[in-house]
């Protein structure tokens, strides 16, 4: 059995805890011999021929840093890829295809972007070792699998890449000007035109690209990407900032780039676009900030119920303890419910841009979702709801206590995450600060936070706040799968327990349905005007939006999670002309 012993650098915090606490109890160390030393960085180092694989380290480590873990038996082999002495080991990769979208699937700190990089030329793998590998070295080592003929077709130029990075914000770092001149410089197929018209560039082209929004930079992204002259194409998270519309757009623009001739791999956390965009999917799992495997592609529809199912059969791996599930909607009784606050003609003007709300209600205990485009209100309404904005006129009945978390979260602040969550913490230990894996966290400051771990703690800190209504603006934005099905759990069982209620804006759909019983709906023009409909009934409120995209959905039969209907597809078309757009 192969045993590999991991530290995570960052996490690792020899003064914090005792002065190296794994040194002083490692069982091997006692008997003389230099198991776990100082390393030349100051931080722990483990030499793996000694381990013994006790676990008392792990376990006794205050910061979770040390991972030691027992490889499954078929990793007999070196990593294709290590991150130094300890560091993250990465098994196998995702195999592009001609003619193919091949998606990947994974929890985040599981190896999907270095696995990309690696594919994309970015990031040279080392074999395990202390030096970059040459390219017979990599053909041998994929001797005999799809990867061989895959490197050798680099090595000979017969692959030429285009890559679009997780880190978009970096652009701008990199990249001083408008829009159309960075468009310009990378167009090598002459088709500059062709891409701004069908990735709706054109009303900010002359932008200076440090002005443009996240949503817009995604674009441009994925715009400057597919100008470069390659046959692969590679997209580490296409729809990160970008709202439910643009998700469909751009998802069938990548899907049209896969031919004979063009090959397609892409990184996506929102299921539903996921399912939409690709025909294969290859699932990563492992360890996070351990080590991570590539499993065999599979057709997307059967790839994302494994997923969904955190079981490999065909290794005989569990890389999850429990089933994520989804029950279908079943007709219910109404219940009535006391009212908690109601609203009507409620209108707010912020330069050119116009906000007007019907009439609407919420009732104790509802957890209504908000759709909509980027641009549209609702981040102006969730502020009118939650007394950030004034609003400059019509009625809100009922005096409420709020408890908002925006959706660009505030990193600059050097406050402990264990001050920022003194609620959470005293509160509802088993509620949020358990689940969220938040006491790894409790000694760093805000800013030194990931955007996975600020959008936990903002959270977090949301929802331990003592108010009669939670509104979250994009709680999903930073998660992996996971994660947001996790929180959309525990933000339910909150809400019901506590006979609270909850707004949420968000733009990924799978969550949005994973967590609401109603729906809020705004339409209007993007930056001009908005108006708010609703709440609906899911049903309602679901239809109304669809049909704005010209979409149908359904239920997946095995796992019950939604789906989007291939357009003109039988069933696409049978919705249709039954009028009942969200499922069958």
């Amino acid at each position: 059995m192969t045993r590999i012993a991991v530290i995570e650098k960052e996490k690792c915090n020899p003064k914090a805890c005792g002065d190296y606490l794994c040194i002083r109890i490692c069982p091997i160390n006692r008997t003389g011999e230099e198991c776990i030393v100082k390393g030349e960085d100051s931080k722990a180092k483990i030499n793996t021929e000694l381990c013994t694989g006790c676990g008392i380290c792990p376990k006794r480590c205050p910061y979770s840093a040390i991972h030691i873990v027992n490889l499954p038996e078929a990793l007999d082999q070196e990593p294709i890829h290590r991150y130094g002495k300890n560091g993250f080991h990465l098994y196998s990769l995702p195999t592009p295809m001609f003619g193919k979208v091949v998606g990947v699937l994974g929890v985040n700190g599981i190896g999907k972007s270095t696995a990309i990089k690696i594919l994309a030329g970015i990031l040279k793998p080392n074999l395990g070792r202390e030096k970059e590998s040459e390219f017979s070295e990599l053909v041998q080592y994929f001797k005999g699998s799809e990867a061989q003929l895959f490197f050798e077709k680099v090595r000979d130029g017969k692959i030429r890449i285009g890559y679009k990075p997780q880190m978009i914000e970096l652009i701008p770092k990199s990249f001083k000007g408008k829009v159309i001149d960075l468009l310009r410089k990378v167009d090598e197929k002459n088709k500059l035109d062709e891409i701004v018209d069908m990735l709706d560039l054109k009303d900010f082209l002359d932008t200076d690209i440090s002005k443009v929004s996240g949503g817009e930079l995604q674009r441009v992204a994925i715009a400057a990407t597919v100008l470069k002259d390659a046959n692969l194409y590679i997209f580490d998270e296409p729809t990160s900032y970008l709202d439910i519309k643009q998700r469909i757009k751009v998802s069938k623009f990548i899907r049209n780039l896969a031919d004979e001739n063009t090959a397609v791999i892409a990184v996506e956390h929102d299921l539903i676009i996921l399912d939409y965009m690709a025909d294969l999917v290859n699932i990563m799992y492992g360890e996070k900030g351990a080590y991570g495997i590539v499993s065999l592609p599979k057709p997307t529809k059967a790839g994302i119920n494994v997923f969904l199912e955190g079981y490999l059969k065909e290794d005989n791996i569990r890389f999850r303890d429990a089933q994520i599930k989804f029950t279908p909607r079943m007709p219910t009784k109404e219940v009535e419910k006391p009212l908690l606050i109601s609203w009507s003609m409620i209108k707010k003007k912020l330069g050119d841009f116009e906000l007007h709300a019907e009439e609407g209600k919420l009732r104790k205990r509802d957890v209504c979702g908000i759709l909509g485009e980027n641009g549209i209100g609702k981040t102006t309404f969730a502020k009118i709801m939650a007394g950030v904005l004034d609003k400059d006129s019509g009625m809100m009945d009922n005096i409420i206590r709020v408890s908002y978390k925006p959706q660009y979260l505030e990193s600059s602040s050097d406050e402990l995450v264990a001050s920022f969550l003194h609620n959470a913490i005293t509160k509802f230990e088993v509620q949020l600060v358990r689940p969220l894996n938040l006491k790894d966290l409790f000694e760093k400051k805000l800013n030194e936070l990931s955007g996975g771990e600020l959008q936990k703690v903002a959270i977090a800190h949301c929802l331990s706040q003592d108010a009669d209504l939670y509104l979250l603006d994009e709680p999903s934005a930073y998660l992996d799968v996971e994660q947001r099905l996790l929180v959309s759990k525990i933000m339910r069982d909150m809400m019901e327990q506590g006979h609270k209620s909850c707004l949420v804006v968000d733009h990924d759909l799978l969550f949005i349905d994973y967590l609401s019983d109603e729906i809020i709906v705004f339409d209007g023009k993007p930056a001009r005007h908005g108006s708010v409909h609703g709440p609906f009934s899911m049903a309602g409120g679901m239809n109304r939006f669809l049909e704005g995209l010209n979409i149908t959905m359904r239920r997946d039969a095995e796992s019950h999670r939604p789906r989007i209907n291939k357009p003109e597809s039988q069933m696409d078309r049978k919705q249709k002309s039954e009028g009942k757009l969200y499922y069958s």
